[in-house]
C-alpha cells in the first residue's frame, strides 16, 4: 500500500518558519518526483514546490527566495523549508508523488494534508 504522510504544520506568526516533511512508503522512492501543493479555503489546489528524482527543483513564483524543497532518498522523505512566511501561505498542504514531473497535472499519490497557519 502506498502512503504519504505529512507533518510538521503548525501555527506560526509572520516571519516565522516552518519545516514540512513527507515520510513515503509503498513506493520505490527514488523512482517519483515529488511536490508539495497547497490548498486554501474557497481556493483551487496549487503547486508550491517540486522536486524531480534527480533532485531538480521548481517552485512557484510565491515561493522563490523564501521555501526550499530537498529530499532525502535514504529516508523516503521529502521537506519544504518554509521561511519567512506570510498570511497567505496560510493553507493545508499536500504532499504528492508521481513519476512524471508536469506539476500542473494532478496526478500520483497524495497525502492527507498538513495545516499551516500563518497568523499574529
Amino acid at each position: 500500500q502506498v502512503q504519504l504522510v505529512e507533518s510538521g504544520g503548525g501555527l506560526v506568526q509572520p516571519g516565522g518558519s516552518l519545516r514540512l516533511s513527507c515520510a513515503a512508503s509503498g513506493i520505490i522512492f527514488g523512482n517519483y518526483a515529488m511536490g508539495w501543493y497547497r490548498q486554501a479555503p474557497g481556493k483551487q489546489r496549487e503547486l508550491v514546490a517540486g522536486i524531480t528524482r534527480y533532485g531538480i527543483p521548481n517552485l512557484a513564483d510565491s515561493a522563490k527566495g523564501r521555501f526550499t524543497i530537498s529530499r532525502d532518498n535514504a529516508k523516503n522523505t521529502v521537506y519544504l523549508q518554509m521561511n519567512n512566511l506570510k498570511s497567505e501561505d496560510t493553507a493545508v498542504y499536500y504532499c504528492n508523488a508521481r513519476l512524471i514531473s508536469r506539476w500542473t497535472d494532478t496526478t500520483g499519490y497524495w497525502g492527507q494534508g498538513t495545516q499551516v497557519t500563518v497568523s499574529s
